[in-house]
């Protein structure tokens, strides 16, 4: 059955399921809760534990020794079968559907997975899981809710915090769920329980922020142009290749005109997103961001980005003076602000 992350600790407060299955890239969120399912699995009897984790030199057949073997004890087992990858391979995926129909009573287990991607959701181990298993897929903390979530966890600590100061935070530790745990607890041993100012969390705070080229795009999507300026910026300062955030940028430029493109010929946004496979975050920010960006912008956009290409490579453009860094930026403004 499928169980959101909001239910976990109800559901872990009665008797549990044989097997569990984590999917998520929210390492965070996945390692809690794992660790409350640990817990409870140890409050239920569960006193020995074994961990596997499939590499390149893995062998099935400890996962299936692992759940027949006998506790030297008498004691129920707890077996922790992690696959960082996400990708069992062929005799895996067939071991796993095996498994599931052969739980032991004595055990419990629980496989933990990265966010799974499209195509790997249709395939057959999965099914199996979901099918068997308390199947908990823990979905990314978008930007947009970062501060929400944020206010949550510093009221967990017995804090709180107004929202130029929780705005603040955001900022600084985007994409770096573990990093904003950090700083929340930094903030709960530096201050009594109450409302911090916004200089108690300015002083506090640093910059763990870990900026993705491909949430560039997403900002950019977004008509956000100070989050645009602002990871833009972090890229240059981590040394990310410029060639990389171009091909990321004029990707998605290139799908924004492939987008209005089919629209112009009438066919339904719904359709034109599953043909370019278009889903999640992404898919909801397309509507908004097609009606905002006009179809000239897209196409001068896109010379523009030639332009920026040459640049990189040391070919002189004349279209723009100075350095290739301030000409990118000035391409994904152009398409930010439509």
């Amino acid at each position: 059955m499928q169980l959101r992350l909001e239910a976990l600790d109800g559901h872990v407060s009665k008797s549990l399921s044989q097997l569990y299955v984590i999917t998520s890239d929210e390492h965070l969120l996945a390692l809690e809760a794992a660790d409350k399912i640990r817990k409870a699995a140890r409050a239920q009897g569960y006193s020995e534990r074994d961990v596997l984790t499939v590499e390149r030199s893995f062998k099935w057949g400890e996962l299936l020794a692992a759940n027949q073997a006998l506790s030297l004890f008498g004691d129920k087992k707890l077996i922790e079968l992690r696959i960082p990858t996400g990708k069992p391979g062929k005799d895996g995926g067939a071991a796993l559907q095996h498994y599931v129909k052969d739980l032991s009573p004595d055990n419990l287990t629980l496989i933990t997975l990265p966010k799974l991607d499209w195509q790997t959701q249709k395939a057959a181990w999965v099914a199996a899981l979901q099918q068997a298993a308390v199947y908990i897929d823990i979905p990314q903390v978008e930007r947009a809710h970062l501060p929400n979530w944020i206010g949550q966890r510093l009221a967990q600590q017995g804090l709180s915090a107004d929202r130029q100061s929780i705005d603040f935070i955001a900022d600084r530790v985007e994409g770096n769920l573990l990093a904003a745990h950090q700083e929340i607890q930094k903030l709960a041993l530096l201050h009594e329980p109450g409302k911090l100012s916004y200089e108690q969390v300015h002083a506090a705070v640093l910059n763990v922020a870990r900026y993705d080229v491909f949430k560039l795009s997403e900002a950019m999507l977004a008509g956000d142009p100070a989050r645009l300026i602002r990871m833009l910026d972090g890229l240059k300062g981590e040394g990310e290749a410029l060639p990389l955030v171009l091909w990321a940028v004029s990707e998605e430029i290139r799908t924004l005109l492939k987008l209005k493109a089919g629209m112009a010929q009438g066919r339904p946004l719904g359709a034109l997103l599953k043909e370019h496979r278009i889903w999640g975050p992404k898919e909801r920010m397309m509507d908004p961001a097609l009606r905002r960006i006009s179809l000239p912008t897209l196409e001068a956009a896109m010379k523009e980005a030639a332009q920026v290409d040459k640049m990189i490579k040391g070919l002189r453009a004349q279209a723009f003076a100075g350095d290739a860094w301030d000409a990118m930026l000035q391409l994904a403004l152009k398409v930010a602000r439509g």
